[in-house]
């Protein structure tokens, strides 16, 4: 039986032959910019096989992501700046680094413990990264406590990193009521915008052809409103932050629970030989109530 080390290389070998001349057509054509959309897509899909705890397909999903590094340490080796030996000897060097608590001297004995000696060196590394960026580029802007954060990703896992990074340096609310009431004043603030909406004001868009009932806005005020409601997400983001929660995952589970609960309705609504856009607005919010409950007595049953 092969052990992981073979499995392993096993899998490196199969990348570098499908790359080679002779090999797949499509893989030989990447790139490492063709390459990043799929990378996005495969993250997601493990997060998904996760919250569904499907681990059968979890395995499927985490061999899809895997083969991303793979990819990318191929097309890396191929032209000459590094190998998937360099990705794993940084990653076992990090991983030792940051665990002084079992590798070297440190104590750490609960998990808090350890979160904090983490953050602690993760701290000095940017201070050592900050002093290197300093000689080698004398003269020229700083580097920032927010640099290394990138704004490819998701936004509110950036928003997240964000305001975490800011909270390492002091920068934060000194309670979660303060973030409430941060909540409240932007709430205020996105209302006090609307006074400014074109009559008869704020209403969804009309039935039929996709963005045949938009209303028409100023320019002005439209960037208004979104840097509102910008800042309302924001407030939000760190009061998960504040309760250790991330805020991506709760609201891709509200999500799936809203696909779940109006799926239900379409499906009730079927079996009646109805349509959405035959059946009231009442109706619908009475079929709404309905899927809710439904789930609820589900979950009780579980």
């Amino acid at each position: 039986m092969p052990g992981t080390g073979e499995r392993f290389e096993r899998a490196v070998q199969i990348m570098e032959r499908l790359r080679a001349p002779g090999g797949c057509p499509w893989d030989r054509e990447q790139t490492f910019d063709s390459i990043k959309p799929y990378t996005l897509e495969e993250t997601y899909e493990v997060l998904e096989a996760i919250d569904n705890r499907d681990w059968r397909e979890l395995t499927g999903e985490l061999g899809d992501l895997l083969l991303q590094i793979l990819f990318y340490s191929e097309m890396a080796k191929e032209q000459g700046t590094f190998t998937i030996d360099d990705v794993l000897d940084r990653l076992s060097t990090k991983l030792i680094d940051r665990h002084p608590h079992v590798f070297g001297e440190v104590k750490a004995d609960t998990a808090a413990d350890v979160k904090r000696n983490w953050e602690a060196l993760k701290v000095e590394e940017r201070k050592k990264r900050a002093e290197k960026f300093e000689k080698a580029q004398a003269g020229k802007k700083k580097e920032s406590i927010l640099d290394g954060i990138s704004s490819a990703m998701p936004a509110l896992i950036e928003g997240h990193k964000l305001s975490s990074r800011a909270a390492q340096a002091g920068f934060d609310w000194p309670n979660i009521e303060g973030l409430f009431d941060k909540l409240q004043e932007e709430t205020d603030e996105l209302r006090e915008e609307l006074r400014q909406f074109p009559a008869p004001g704020p209403r969804p868009e009309l039935r039929g052809i996709a963005g045949s009932g938009g209303q028409r806005i100023p320019e002005a005020l439209r960037a208004r409103l979104e840097d509102e409601l910008g800042d309302l997400f924001f407030v939000l983001v760190n009061i998960a932050r504040y309760l250790s929660l991330d805020s991506e995952s709760a609201l891709r589970k509200t999500n799936r629970k809203f696909k779940r609960r109006f799926q239900w309705m379409e499906a009730r609504l079927q079996e009646s030989g109805q349509t959405l856009d035959q059946t009231s607005a009442e109706e619908l919010e009475l079929l709404w109530r309905q899927a809710k409950e439904q789930e609820t007595s589900m979950e009780k049953q579980l």
